[in-house]
């Protein structure tokens, strides 16, 4: 018993030192894709706007850093080391993000904007979030592409030919290059196959649960670690699946809309929910699962959010849609097989409760609890 509240306790300790070293609130350019517009004009020029977090990038931290902090750093640099900075993000961008004219890669202009106007922005930026190339189409050219580098979120592209009276989208996994799309011709034959569209979207899927999806993996993790029967988890992950499918649906559709800050406020308390009710009982109560059907339903409105900027294809809807929640079902099994693996042979040992499930819900209940209090204090700045 002795050892069982020592474990307890330094969980405990370990969790609230993290917590306490972590800024209250980090307000950060949280940019899940690149929104990249390109724009083919009649007069035979081209210009791209590339949303990306340039300061992050300038000063060579990750994509999510502190916003404020980035731009007050870049605002106090002495002038030589910030043209340094901005000399190495011209480099940097034009290696990473290129333009292809019938495979040939283009050489373009770039322009920063909005540099200087976004410091008094809710999250401030000194360069600002949009990189604009520019520069003129070759003649006789037939096709172009364009292609991010893997450092870059998921690419979004809108192509709109002003000359050819059309637009298209197309959303590009990590590194991957855009389907051909003609230069001013209203025959055009970029259009995705079924099969391609359905592949990236359920690859999008994947990774917004695994790695992005932390809060959903630790709701799945703490469904898990209460039942230690498989067919009591199956009801639990049954109803959590179909609530979410419900209003992951509806909320694609347009049909129900809710706030970002508020579902992923709800969220952090479902999280803390579950690590909490494990920690009062060791058995699945009769209402538990009406209970997780509930929260799915709040997780359904978080994986929405996931796709409310970026949209879906309209003429594609609903292979997209399913093929989206396919990807985040199979990022829930891979963390169900995962939890298997590493701690599920001991779910009927004596001490599994003790030294696993209390430790673990109590660490989950803290994090839920920091979360929480993070993202309300965003609705009540």
């Amino acid at each position: 018993m002795r050892s069982s509240l020592q474990r307890l306790g330094c969980v405990i300790l370990a969790v609230s030192a993290i917590l306490t070293a972590w800024p209250t609130v980090v307000r950060t350019h949280n940019l899940e894709f690149t929104f990249t517009v390109l724009v083919i004009r009649a007069d035979g020029k081209y210009q791209i706007d590339v949303t990306t977090d340039l300061d992050a990038l300038a000063l060579g931290v990750g994509l999510g850093a502190n916003s404020a902090t980035l731009a007050r750093n870049l605002a106090t640099m002495p002038k030589a080391s910030l043209d340094e900075r901005l000399t190495d993000l011209r480099q940097t961008l034009t290696e990473q993000l290129v333009m292809r004219f019938d495979g040939e890669a283009a050489k373009m202009d770039l322009e920063f904007p909005e540099f200087g106007t976004m410091m008094n922005a809710e999250v401030p930026s000194y360069i600002g979030l949009t990189a604009r190339f520019t520069g003129v189409i070759p003649e006789r050219t037939r096709t172009f592409t364009f292609q991010a580098d893997r450092q870059f979120p998921p690419v979004y592209l809108t192509v709109l030919d002003l000359a050819g009276g059309r637009d298209a989208q197309q959303l590009l996994l990590r590194g991957e290059e855009s389907g051909r799309h003609a230069v001013n011709s209203l025959n055009n034959d970029e259009a995705e196959r079924t099969w391609s569209v359905a592949s990236r979207y359920l690859q999008l899927g994947i990774s917004h649960i695994v790695p992005d999806g932390f809060d959903h993996a630790l709701f799945v993790f703490g469904l898990f670690l209460l039942s230690t029967r498989l067919r009591a988890l199956l009801w639990q992950i049954s109803a959590f699946t179909a609530a979410h499918t419900i209003t992951l649906a509806l909320a694609a559709a347009g049909i129900i809309t809710l706030s970002p800050a508020v579902v992923e406020s709800l969220i952090a308390l479902s999280i803390i929910y579950v690590a909490v009710e494990n920690l009062i009982t060791d058995r699945m109560t009769g209402w538990r699962p009406i209970i997780v059907f509930c929260f799915g339903l709040l997780h359904g409105l978080g994986f929405a959010g996931a796709l409310s900027d970026l949209g879906l294809p309209a003429n594609q809807f609903l292979i997209s849609l399913l093929a989206f929640n396919t990807g985040v079902e199979i990022g829930q099994l891979t963390i169900l097989l995962a939890l298997f693996l590493l701690i599920g042979w001991a779910r009927h040992r004596s001490w599994y409760r003790p030294r696993i499930s209390l430790p673990c819900s109590l660490a989950i209940a803290l994090v839920g609890l920091y979360w929480f209090l993070q993202r309300i204090s965003e609705l009540y700045p």
